[in-house]
């Protein structure tokens, strides 16, 4: 007997099988809306109520809109790749089952660990933010949180590095990412729930944020639309404008986390493709929109804080004062179901990964009552608690894009492979214009790449030399790889 080699494919067939076999199935309960609720709850949050604000600030002023136009046509085309893998291997893990499927199971491995990376790390930066929210929500009702334990208690800072910024943690960040795990592990038909209430008030939130702030937009705001560059790729200018792109990417998570979730699908070959694309048009549409009303209201220069929305609405005077609770209302909840949908899916990745003993066992345990995998939850629930509690959102931001582009180039680039290798596979929904929407796909992805900054790589490539030591030293060892 020999080992399989580490190219091995998994046969496309079994895909949704593997799980029930393993007497692990998991609750088959959401619709073509849940899962759009799913991918609408998970973009629109800290993408429209931190992040652009932050990127407009230190990257592209109000060319953002440049920036959010290049990320969503890379977007699109990814998410066309998502939908064709979504409807032929309807299993969780979402893109670690694709590329285990086409590429191999060494690639497999590398997109999993990226996962839960990208995952992991999105909880984490979305926690800061709605910590901003909710701090600043309770100043406006009399409740003052103490500067000390309402902030990370460290910075980085371009040039000059990591410093302490004298704040103990950022308490509503850990607080809020209990909260959300504990809702994760008690059960899907919950958390879907849940989460279709927290998306139909945030919507709302932005829909008034947009129609009440265009009334009070100053062109001259939207000039220099590209500001001058600094002096250094990345500060404004087109560079910062491609810079912007890689760093606003990170708004676009949610639909990559819609595939996670297909082994709790119905009808997961027709329904999938519907939940992908739905959620990227509705929310691409949205986040332009307001990434033009916000920049009109406010110089771009004063949005680089934790609640831009919020900053924009007192710059527009007492005329919408009350519309500000109402936007911080929305922004609190709608970053609340970005980390329910981004929880959701870590767990799934760890129960996938484990199935096919890339990871302990332990992982892919399902809690008799609850049908969830209750512990994946509790680990990746309290290592964000550690990160947001601890990191600024810049620097957890950052490596949620990068995790996120390596994803999506990974995906386009294994629609490739298995359209060429395997043309006979029954593909329910098939890419368009093949193979240039794959290839673009790729491509736009590798280029936004590219504009992080050298910190964010570094960091990137430490985490997947941990990842590829976690395979070669305990995967390849522990799986039974006969040929």
């Amino acid at each position: 007997m020999s080992r399989r080699s580490i190219f091995y494919k998994k046969p496309i067939s079994h895909e949704p099988a593997d799980a029930e076999h393993a007497g692990q199935s998991l609750k088959r309960i959401l619709g073509p809306i849940d899962l759009t609720f799913l991918g609408v709850g998970a973009i629109i949050g800290a993408g429209i109520f931190v992040i652009t604000g932050q990127a407009a600030a230190q990257y592209a002023g109000p060319a953002i809109i440049l920036s959010f136009l290049i990320s969503g046509a890379a977007c699109v085309t990814a998410g066309l790749c998502y939908a064709e893998f979504a409807s032929m291997i309807p299993a969780a893990g979402g893109a670690y089952n694709y590329a285990y499927a086409s590429l191999g199971e060494i690639f497999a491995m590398i997109i999993g660990w990226d996962l839960i990376l990208e995952y992991l790390f999105a909880v984490s930066t979305v926690s800061v933010g709605w910590s901003g929210y909710m701090v600043s929500f309770l100043k406006d009702v009399g409740m003052l949180v103490p500067e000390s334990v309402a902030g990370a208690p460290l910075a980085y800072v371009a040039g000059s590095g990591w410093h302490a910024t004298g704040t103990l943690i950022n308490l509503p960040a850990v607080l809020v990412i209990a909260v959300i795990a504990w809702l994760v592990a008690i059960g899907i038909r919950e958390s879907a729930s849940t989460n279709r209430v927290i998306v139909i008030i945030k919507v709302a939130a932005i829909v008034l944020f947009i129609g009440f702030g265009l009334w009070y937009v100053q062109r001259g705001n939207w000039l220099p639309f590209v500001p001058e560059n600094k002096g250094e790729f990345g500060l404004f200018g087109w560079s910062g404008v491609l810079r912007g792109a890689a760093v606003v990417f990170f708004a676009y998570l949610g639909f990559d986390a819609v595939s996670t979730a297909a082994q709790e699908a119905r009808n997961p070959q027709r329904d999938m493709p519907i939940g992908i694309l739905l959620s990227l048009g509705i929310s691409t549409i949205l986040y332009i929109i307001v990434a033009l009303v916000l920049t009109g209201v406010i110089r771009y220069d004063q949005l680089n804080v934790p609640d831009p929305m919020a900053v924009a609405l007192n710059a527009a005077g007492p005329a919408l004062a009350w519309l500000r609770p109402i936007v911080k209302i929305g922004a609190i909840a709608g970053l609340s179901s970005v980390m329910l949908v981004m929880l959701l899916g870590q767990s799934r990745i760890f129960f996938a990964m484990a199935i096919d003993h890339l990871l302990p066992r332990v992982f892919r345990t399902i809690h008799p009552r609850f049908r969830t995998p209750v512990l994946s939850t509790v680990i990746t629930g309290l290592a964000a608690m550690v990160l947001g509690g601890t990191l600024p959102i810049g620097i957890l931001g950052e490596m949620v894009s990068i995790g996120t582009l390596f994803a999506f180039t990974l995906v386009c680039i294994s629609v490739l492979v298995l359209r060429y290798k395997r043309p006979e596979i029954h593909r329910p929904f098939k890419t368009p214009w093949f193979p240039l929407v794959p290839i673009l796909g790729a491509a736009l992805s590798l280029i936004q790449m590219v504009g992080l900054p050298l910190g964010t790589w570094l960091r990137f490539l430490i985490w997947f030399a941990i990842g590829l030591a976690i395979y070669f030293f305990y995967g390849r060892t522990r799986q039974e790889r006969t040929i």
